[in-house]
């Protein structure tokens, strides 16, 4: 703010606390108040008079608006920021964070009356929120486009992303985005079980917007009576909770019977007599998550998309697979060196969301048998089992090498030479888990092993030593026990559980997801350790 007063003119070098004193006593002591010290940008170019109005209306009309900035010699260049046309300030301005602005309007009555042009707030919303919307509309309703920069972009900037509500075990999706005049809480949601490649499904949860200047509006959309009232707090930097104030909106006339048929059809694409029989048990519980969820207060936690490198075997992401009979569900597959995990993002009561339910060791490539030999599952079973004594013996001698370092504590290497090995070591690491993946080659499930899907693809790329998580019915005696990571394409990948003689086929999520990006890989391992904490 220093500088723009600097460039304004204002102090005593250009004699601005005269002027003003000189209009105050003009005005008969009435001088123009000064915003108070809060940044929110609804401050900028807020209050002002009628005659501030007009003012702006000439700005944004394109007919210069006299400036207060004695004028020079002609021909002279400006010496201060106030000589320059209003036109050029509006653009100037406008190419500024909104949040800056708040800043900029205290330092003179000009600035002030200049950022009550609405062309810098359509700017700020279009290129910091993408709203792409023909914001002139507004003006029917006497909403701004400053009123809608400061009271819902701005306000509810902090919800904008990807979420993982805290339901149990269950977890799930959330996207909430800027969508038109709107911000909007999309719960994304698998295919029915088991068509992998299947499009996500997705509906609104509660959208926010402004139907007038004072506030925005917090509507929750579930339920088959539309938009009613509801209400979002943000809980901290990275939580937040929404409330339904009318959870009367959510039930039918029919009750609850007719709710849950209706809740069969839409999640599962089948009704209650077709599937009783099959997951009665996980009805129940599904049942009880329905009927709960939306009645309460719902808290989420951000989650962010994993970041990629040009060394990634796959681009990471999320995923939705099957997974033995709890149906369809979505993972997050992010790469850590020589290590591929796949963390839940939806649970079951088994295994809670959260949990890494697959690790993929990408220093153990497997070297299938032909496509003869691998439909017996005993041959598979050594081939697995063979790399896991290997690991186990791999793991042991590093171990030892470690305790030895420790107790003998060599003197520490130079910078450079460390640095050197660490990198020809990763590097050889990389290249030799490049140089073993095959273009293609024959790929056929183990006669005896279970899958939903048989639709699986029948040639893969390369297959690695991995273990999988399982669990008792609330997670009771984890394990990680021994299985197969199959890569067959850029976007699928399965997972075969030796254990439980079954296969998980996994597709690759092609949604868009907006501000899900992490700020860092620090940021995105710290979400990883947090979402996995809370889920023991």
């Amino acid at each position: 703010m220093a500088v723009c007063a600097r460039l304004c003119g204002v102090g005593p070098a250009r004699g601005c606390r005269r002027r003003g004193a000189a209009r105050e006593q003009r005005r008969g002591g009435a001088g123009d108040s000064e915003p108070d010290t809060d940044t929110d940008p609804e401050e900028a170019g807020g209050g002002g008079s009628e005659e501030d109005d007009e003012a702006a209306e000439r700005i944004e009309g394109g007919r210069p608006l006299p400036h207060p900035a004695e004028p020079g010699p002609a021909g002279r260049a400006p010496l201060s920021i106030l000589e320059l046309p209003p036109e050029l300030l509006v653009q100037i301005f406008g190419s500024l964070p909104g949040t800056d602005l708040p800043s900029l309007a205290r330092v003179c009555t000009t600035f002030r009356r200049i950022l009550r042009t609405d062309t810098i707030w359509r700017r700020r919303c279009r290129e910091e929120y993408g709203v792409c919307e023909n914001l002139r509309k507004l003006e029917i309703t006497g909403v701004s486009c400053r009123d809608v920069y400061a009271k819902l972009l701005h306000r509810y900037r902090h919800i904008l992303g990807l979420w993982q509500p805290d339901i149990g075990p269950y977890g799930g999706l959330l996207n909430v985005v800027v969508d038109g005049l709107f911000i909007i809480g999309w719960m994304y949601l698998p295919p029915h079980d088991p068509h992998v490649d299947d499009p996500m499904r997705f509906k609104p949860l509660f959208r926010i917007h402004l139907m007038e200047r004072k506030a925005a509006t917090v509507e929750c959309m579930y339920g088959h009576k539309g938009p009613h009232n509801g209400h979002i707090q943000i809980v901290k930097k990275d939580e937040f909770s929404t409330k339904c104030n009318q959870t009367d909106h959510h039930r039918m006339s029919g009750g609850r019977q007719e709710e849950f048929r209706t809740w069969l059809r839409e999640e599962w694409g089948r009704t209650l007599e077709d599937i009783f029989h099959e997951h009665m048990q996980e009805l129940i519980l599904m049942k009880f998550i329905y009927t709960s969820q939306y009645d309460n207060c719902l808290t989420y936690r951000r989650i962010y998309l994993p970041p990629s490198s040009p060394d990634d075997l796959i681009k990471p992401g999320l995923f939705k697979g099957t997974y033995g009979s709890h149906g369809l569900e979505i993972v997050m597959l992010s790469f850590h060196g020589k290590k591929a995990k796949g963390t839940k993002i939806t649970g079951d009561p088994n295994i809670p969301a959260g949990q890494q339910t697959v690790e993929i060791d990408l220093a153990h490539p497997l070297h299938l048998p032909d496509i003869e030999n691998l439909r017996d599952f005993s041959e598979l079973s050594r081939i697995v089992l063979e790399v896991q004594e290997q690991v186990r013996r791999e793991e042991q001698e590093q171990e030892h090498r470690q305790e030895e370092e420790d107790s003998s504590q060599p003197a520490a290497k130079p910078l450079g030479e460390e640095g050197a090995e660490g990198e020809n070591t990763a590097a050889g690491a990389e290249g030799s888990t490049q140089d073993k993946a095959p273009a293609s080659q024959p790929f056929v499930l183990p006669i005896g092993v279970i899958s939903r899907n048989e639709d699986y693809p029948r040639t893969c790329r390369i297959c690695y030593y991995g273990t999988g998580l399982i669990a008792g019915h609330g997670f009771t005696s984890p394990e990680r026990t021994p299985g197969v990571f199959v890569l067959f394409d850029d976007d699928r990948f399965g997972f075969i559980w030796l254990e439980l003689k079954s296969f998980s086929l996994y597709s690759r999520i092609k949604v868009a997801f907006q501000n899900a990006e992490a700020p860092s890989r620090e940021a995105f391992d710290e979400m990883l350790k947090n979402i996995q904490s809370l889920a023991t």
